[in-house]
């Protein structure tokens, strides 16, 4: 089955941006806006999207309806394609796959490896299929599965985060995929088109950022959080196991501080915000239960993890949605430190793309006057 994606101007003026990542998705750059829990809603990806990059919904903490709502908006905000992010673990994940056929979205990605059945399903539905992975094994593996692409988030990353550096593990993962036809694209750090032309240097076909789009008027997350966010230095995230027993690199603040002093209470802390949870999204306590053993099943962790991986959730939610960082966590990527305003996702996405332009120039000598250099 084939897809035709709209695209008024699917090439871009300097065609060393134009990358096989590209032609995949059907966006003008190579530039794409992570699916972040609480934050990537219909707005903002569809800001995205409009704007030439790849924008992708954080079905992960929506109810089945509020997903098929958020799609719906996009929609009708953009004719660009864009996609889904959706827990490989959730009990109606088979559903969901289901609707992202039916509704023919582009890209379906994965926080977690979405397993063989599923890759198969949605890519003889035409559906694009792009998991983050932290590892070349890992990258290895889901390339026999079949896959599209991969973003290899480097431990600059947002969020859940691996160990090994994104300059480092880009070029690994590149090895591994080397032959699979597999593109790459490659997370962890990038704020900026030199960011994008870095990563082009490295052999990646595309970039994605998480706390750059957070950081943009087409965010929905509340002003006074980003202000937080805004006045982080790069010194000033941490990555502790203390929110659901997984590492994750959050803006350190005295909330996490408390977190890391009282692991003693994880367990009982972690257990009622599960209930919480399952309140906030209907989901029925036998559901949650039966998902608990799902991922006791499919993973090494143990039942205080398994409550722990509730904290995460509420703990986001608190900031991303109540503004309540006084109470909560506030995920981000080392890169904040960096960042210092607030653009349009449509500034945001002309602007990389002209330094992207410019960084490319100064490495190929183009447009500079051999006889006076730059």
């Amino acid at each position: 089955m084939t897809m035709e994606w709209p695209n008024s101007d699917p090439t871009p003026a300097d065609r060393r941006l134009h990358t096989r990542f590209c032609d995949l998705v059907g966006v003008r750059y190579p530039i794409v806006q992570t699916g972040m829990g609480w934050v990537a809603g219909s707005r903002l990806t569809a800001a995205t999207a409009q704007a030439g990059g790849l924008g992708i919904i954080a079905a992960a903490p929506m109810t089945y309806d509020q997903m098929v709502d958020a799609i719906a908006e996009v929609r009708a905000a953009t004719d660009e394609p864009f996609g889904v992010n959706l827990r490989t673990d959730a009990a109606d994940v088979d559903r969901r796959v289901d609707c992202l056929i039916a509704e023919g979205v582009r890209v379906a990605s994965f926080a977690q490896a979405p397993g063989q059945a599923i890759v198969e399903r949605l890519k003889e539905a035409g559906v694009v299929v792009i998991p983050t992975i932290g590892a070349a094994r890992h990258a290895a593996k889901v390339a026999e599965w079949g896959v599209d692409a991969v973003i290899a988030q480097g431990a600059e990353g947002g969020g859940h985060t691996g160990l090994v550096p994104t300059s480092i593990l880009v070029p690994q993962v590149l090895d591994a995929l080397e032959g699979s036809g597999v593109a790459l694209v490659a997370a962890g750090g990038f704020t900026d088109g030199r960011g994008l032309a870095a990563a082009l240097a490295w052999g990646a076909d595309a970039v994605a950022m998480g706390t750059r789009f957070l950081l943009t008027t087409d965010s929905d997350v509340p002003d006074e959080v980003k202000s937080v966010y805004l006045a982080t230095p790069v010194t000033g995230t941490v990555v502790t196991r203390a929110v659901d027993g997984a590492p994750q690199r959050v803006v350190a603040t005295d909330v996490v501080a408390r977190l890391e002093r009282s692991r003693v209470l994880a367990f009982p802390r972690a257990a009622l915000n599960a209930l919480r949870f399952r309140r906030l999204t209907s989901t029925p306590l036998r559901e949650l239960l039966a998902e608990g053993l799902r991922m006791k099943r499919s993973s090494e962790m143990t039942w205080s993890q398994v409550a722990m991986a509730a904290n995460a959730p509420m703990l986001t939610r608190a900031t991303m949605v109540e503004g309540r960082s006084e109470v909560g966590i506030l995920p981000t990527g080392q890169g904040v430190g960096a960042i210092a305003e607030l653009p349009t996702c449509a500034e945001l996405i002309d602007r990389t793309v002209a330094e992207a332009t410019a960084a490319l120039d100064r490495l190929t000598g183009r447009g500079v006057d051999p006889a006076v250099g730059e």
